[in-house]
């Protein structure tokens, strides 16, 4: 009962005094406050740029092998030898038809090219989005969602049909509000009609990990407006194994094909790259864990600013009640109940502008969301920001609160600030 008297008191004695300085309670919480949202708004930051990426690769899947000219990393952890793969030849639809046909343990397999163009609907005109061109299997391989119509048929991707399905984003822009459905824009030139669109998929912070900006239209009506055998388009074949075959298998398998379908000799290096979403995943993990310290390190020497704040107030607090502490010890208050007002005033001062800073963010994360980023502050991140702000409230006291509590009660009576 005497302890819980003892922690009451001091409490209370911290609360009134935070209450009634005003401008050093202001003080202090500005510099924790900053501290505390600068180290949780890169961790949130960063969390929510490394499960963008993670979700955007997960639309392919984690068993997709993707076959294309380019590496997406480098091979065999040498150097990237750019000028070894500028030489290379792009990706055909007749090796994509040659592996469909040759490969065993292919499930599906799709051929994608791309361009950028600018989209018009009537006097209505979208500017700089990527257009697809796909073959069939698209879908098999590729996760997303239809809001309205439907998706291509496989007769309208074999015969180049001048259809399409636009991205979220591109339906707002060019039709506001009306229904796309049935009508018909202009890309390069040429006429399509609007099958479907695409559900909302949200901003993405990788490029083309999104189709909110993309249109879709078989890839024999993309050859209509670009060379499809040219780096410009950046054709790839994408691939899925049947349930069942491993990774590995189905790589070591898909690599033989096309090695076979190039008449590449055994001594020789294969002159295309075959590029797995998992590995990219593992290659996100690592980047972020380097970063994730990188940015711990910046957020630190942060808290560290408003530790040294909240120090150097708290030795002025100390300073100013000298005589009133100098009393308190005369009147029979022991030390330890000194050591615990000083330092429930530093702790209720760094909480109090730790919760303030997380509210910052909380208050970012809803201006982030309302302009289509996926960010969010996870519960691990408001842990980690209170347990910061609360150590550092514990630390920041700890020298003024034993000051406090060595100071002679005669000459600390006799004192003036």
């Amino acid at each position: 009962m005497r302890w819980y008297f003892i922690i009451h008191e001091s409490l209370q004695s911290a609360y009134r005094t935070v209450i009634l300085n005003k401008m050093r309670t202001f003080l202090s919480l500005l510099g924790v406050t900053i501290g505390i949202f600068s180290i949780v708004s890169v961790l949130t930051v960063l969390d929510s740029m490394k499960s963008n990426m993670k979700k955007s690769l997960e639309s392919f899947g984690n068993d997709v092998l993707v076959v294309e000219k380019w590496p997406w990393a480098p091979e065999d952890g040498v150097e990237y030898a750019w000028w070894e793969y500028l030489n290379r030849p792009v990706v055909t639809q007749k090796e994509h038809r040659e592996l469909k046909d040759r490969m065993k343990n292919m499930e599906a397999a799709c051929f994608i090219a791309a361009i950028t163009s600018d989209i018009e609907y009537l006097d209505n005109r979208a500017e700089n989005l990527q257009v697809w061109g796909t073959s069939d299997e698209f879908e098999d391989i590729r996760s997303f969602s239809i809001a309205q119509g439907r998706f291509l048929s496989a007769l309208e991707i074999n015969s180049a049909k001048n259809t399409c399905i636009i991205g979220h984003d591109i339906a707002t822009e060019l039709f506001e509000g009306q229904s796309p459905l049935g009508q018909t824009i202009r890309i390069k030139g040429r006429k399509a009609t609007v099958a479907g669109v695409f559900g909302k998929e949200g901003k993405s912070f990788i490029g083309g990990g999104s189709v909110d900006k993309v249109v879709l239209i078989p890839v024999g009506f993309l050859g209509t407006m670009a060379d499809l055998n040219s780096d410009r388009t950046g054709p790839q074949v994408w691939t899925k194994p049947v349930a069942g075959v491993s990774i590995d298998q189905f790589k070591q398998e898909l690599i033989q094909t096309m090695r076979s379908i190039r008449r590449v000799s055994p001594r020789s290096k294969s002159n295309f790259s075959i590029n797995e979403t998992s590995l990219m995943s593992g290659m996100i993990d690592q980047i972020f864990s380097v970063v994730n310290l990188a940015g711990g390190f910046i957020g630190i020497f942060a808290v560290l600013v408003g530790a040294f704040g909240i120090a150097n107030i708290m030795f002025v607090s100390v300073k100013e009640r000298t005589h009133i502490i100098g009393i308190q010890k005369a009147l029979g208050a022991k030390s330890f109940y000194l050591i615990l007002e000083v330092l429930n005033e530093s702790v209720i001062l760094s909480i109090i502008g730790g919760i303030l800073g997380l509210l910052l963010i909380f208050i970012g994360t809803f201006i982030a969301r309302a302009n289509d980023f996926d960010i969010f502050m996870s519960f691990g991140n408001i842990i980690t920001g209170l347990f910061i702000s609360t150590t550092v409230g514990i630390i920041a006291g700890l020298m003024p609160a034993f000051t406090a509590a060595r100071l002679d009660p005669v000459k600390a009576m006799a004192s003036t600030f």
